[in-house]
């Protein structure tokens, strides 16, 4: 349905820079990244659609771990054989955790963001529930658009694709992430891992850091001040300096905030 390019080649000659894979949230598609793409002219960029989603709606959703080979088994496709950096958000940076597990020598650095690694609280899974009983009512797909701080302009995108999505795909999906927890084997990655949460996320999305921590201690642990779920299109500025920061510096960007220091607010 998407019709958005998978790969997107550097516009710019500054040095070979390392391959980027992003992997988008649940609900939505490749094309969620496009406001991230003028700030990676150096780097080719592949944006794959996961199963069930975008060009790829008629498909079964297969579960995490195979939605993760399925991406390594794509990228290779598309010309990457070996090490690239990986960011993912939300469905997306539960996948990316996964390919760390099941891949860890394929990835060089990862970025996640809005990853629920937690059982949904009460108060998500009545709206899963809702979500389902009113998947094709256009009228709830705006109002949850609203809900997590969309831009007007991105919010017509998301209920169209949203309406593309079968039921029976969401209600695989949710089941995965309703389930929770981190891949064992998350250990073996020993590349460098920036998790983040958006500080106006759900108190699952920021429990899930900790919980992210017990398996891969070594991981950087940081909130988005101000930030809903989807905020790679709420603040394009800050994500995108953000993603710039870890990826270019392996370092996080200041105006995160360590979940310590926003505890003693």
């Amino acid at each position: 349905m998407s019709g958005f390019p998978e790969v997107h080649a550097p516009t710019t000659t500054s040095g070979a820079a390392r391959p980027l894979v992003l992997l988008h949230g649940g609900n939505v598609a490749n094309w969620m990244w496009e406001p991230q793409l003028p700030a990676l002219t150096d780097r080719l960029v592949i944006t794959p659609d996961l199963p069930g989603f975008g060009a790829r709606v008629g498909e079964d959703w297969p579960g995490l771990d195979a939605a993760a080979d399925d991406v390594v088994a794509r990228v290779t496709e598309l010309g990457v054989d070996g090490p690239f950096d990986l960011v993912g958000l939300s469905l997306g940076a539960m996948t990316a955790l996964r390919v760390l597990a099941r891949h860890p020598g394929r990835v060089r650095s990862a970025l996640v963001t809005g990853a629920l690694l937690e059982r949904l609280g009460v108060g998500t899974r009545s709206t899963v529930r809702l979500q389902l009983a009113f998947w094709r009512a256009p009228w709830f797909w705006r109002g949850l658009a609203t809900a997590m701080g969309l831009p007007e302009e991105a919010r017509e995108r998301y209920v169209t694709h949203g309406l593309s999505v079968r039921r029976e795909t969401a209600a695989a999906m949710f089941a995965d992430v309703n389930a929770g927890g981190v891949p064992a084997d998350l250990s073996e990655f020993s590349g460098a891992l920036l998790a983040i949460a958006g500080e106006k996320e759900s108190a699952t999305a920021r429990r899930s850091l900790a919980t992210l921590a017990r398996v891969a201690p070594r991981a950087e642990l940081r909130l988005a001040p101000g930030m809903h779920h989807i905020w790679n299109v709420e603040d394009v500025d800050l994500f995108n300096e953000v993603m710039l920061t870890w990826l270019n510096n392996g370092t996080a960007d200041a105006r995160l905030i360590t979940p310590g220091a926003l505890a003693a607010r």
